[in-house]
């Protein structure tokens, strides 16, 4: 069953939940569910591609499954693995003083069923039977080799554990990939999938998605911290501000009983939106905000 029945409905769902995109990305969303192809999403860190496969999920009630990328992660972390301490306790278990080769044929199968399969996030989206997102997360960090794994879980949408056969979906799910574009991702992944660039959303926009998700900010003081964002995301920052931290501000001005973002309550909270001395150093200069006070 299709997760959106049109562009504007993919788009209004998406809304709902305070996520709000143009049409241009609204259509890649509806057109991934209903032809069943991956979306792929490239763009700077922080411009909301994470959350967008977050607001497909809460907006359609479909479970979210995570792969979290990094150097390093592997098959066995990243699709399926055997639990081995269980399989050790077992054959521990079993042992009647026989080496006979028959017996140990018996033993083998029983090992390798279903009761000491460790799903990963992989294999646990394809055999989920409900609607289901599957957020492959930064999927620029991984190795080759797992990029090539993917290849064969998307083009067939099926995975084969050598012990127990082949594993089709159960139901397609709906595949969100992202990328920081911090190498550039083969063509031939690029070929399953179809393709958003996911940029820093324009000032009107950004106004809005503060206004959506901190609803008691005015007007005022969204635009005063939209502009102040932008500002900062034009100097040469090792970490531009993202969109979350765009809403944080809002919310931390707020808490603090502030209806105007002054010079004087940006550097008393500069750290909600920047993270890191050398980035804070570099926007108190260049946009002249005062220090952090001496007790």
């Amino acid at each position: 069953m299709p997760l959106f029945s049109s562009v504007d409905d993919a788009r209004d769902k998406l809304a709902g939940t305070g996520y709000l995109v143009d049409t241009e990305l609204a259509t890649v969303v509806f057109l991934g569910d209903a032809m069943g192809k991956p979306v792929l999403l490239e763009g700077p860190a922080g411009t909301g591609k994470t959350e967008l496969a977050k607001a497909v999920a809460e907006s359609t009630g479909a479970t979210l499954i995570r792969l979290q990328c990094y150097e390093g992660l592997d098959e066995a972390r990243a699709l399926y693995e055997w639990n081995y301490r269980k399989q050790l306790l077992r054959i521990q278990a079993s042992q009647a003083g026989t080496e006979d080769g028959a017996a140990w044929n018996e033993l083998h199968d029983n090992i390798f069923g279903e009761e000491f399969l460790l799903e990963r996030p992989l294999l646990a989206a394809i055999r989920h039977e409900g609607p289901v997102v599957l957020l492959i997360d930064e999927t620029d960090k991984v190795d080759v080799e797992v990029e090539g794994l993917l290849l064969e879980l998307l083009s067939d949408f099926q995975v084969t554990i050598p012990e127990l056969g082949t594993i089709a979906a159960a139901q397609r799910p709906f595949v969100v990939l992202t990328s920081n574009s911090t190498r550039e991702l083969s063509e031939a992944l690029k070929r399953r999938c179809l393709h958003a660039q996911v940029e820093y959303p324009e000032a009107a926009r950004e106004r809005a998605i503060v206004r959506s998700r901190v609803p008691t900010v005015t007007e005022q003081l969204a635009e005063q911290i939209v502009k102040a964002v932008r500002a900062m995301r034009s100097l040469d920052l090792r970490k531009p501000p993202s969109v979350a931290e765009t809403i944080d501000w809002a919310r931390a001005v707020e808490a603090l009983g502030h209806h105007d973002l002054t010079d004087a309550v940006a550097g008393q909270t500069l750290g909600v939106v920047i993270k890191n001395d050398p980035d804070k150093v570099k926007a108190r200069e260049q946009l002249r905000l005062p220090g952090p006070s001496v007790a």
